[in-house]
């Protein structure tokens, strides 16, 4: 696993509350969602509450990686990309459930692996 920049670490305690999620389907087919519930949980590590996912869940399932995109404040975009991990018991989604608005209904947590990260076009990690 990577980690991300000092800079990239700097947008994301900035970051516009909206990213995006984007997972392939088992035909390539591309597929990317609106997500506002999400955490950095360690230096390699981003968790996102699964509140409505469909078509995000069964690509996962079909082993689909990730991709992350959000924008710090400066209008700068980071895209994460790594492998995705499913829980819907066990520590990290209990972990989802204590940082997680009451609000939404965390059917599960997702966790993405940190494995590239870019700064518009440039790889930087």
């Amino acid at each position: 696993m990577a980690k991300l920049t000092s800079e990239a670490l700097s947008a994301w305690h900035n970051h516009d509350e909206r990213m995006v999620l984007t997972t392939l389907s088992k035909d390539n087919e591309p597929n990317s969602i609106w997500v506002i519930c999400a955490k950095l949980i360690n230096e390699n590590q981003f968790v996102i509450a699964n509140n409505a996912m469909h078509k995000t869940l069964q690509n996962i399932r079909d082993g689909s990686s990730g991709v992350l995109l959000y924008i710090a404040p400066e209008r700068e975009s980071y895209q994460v990309k790594g492998t995705l991990e499913y829980y819907e018991d066990g520590p990290i989604y209990d972990d989802m459930k204590s940082w997680l608005d009451p609000k939404f209904p965390g059917k599960g947590a997702l966790v993405l692996n940190i494995e590239k990260v870019y700064y518009g076009a440039e790889q930087v990690v």
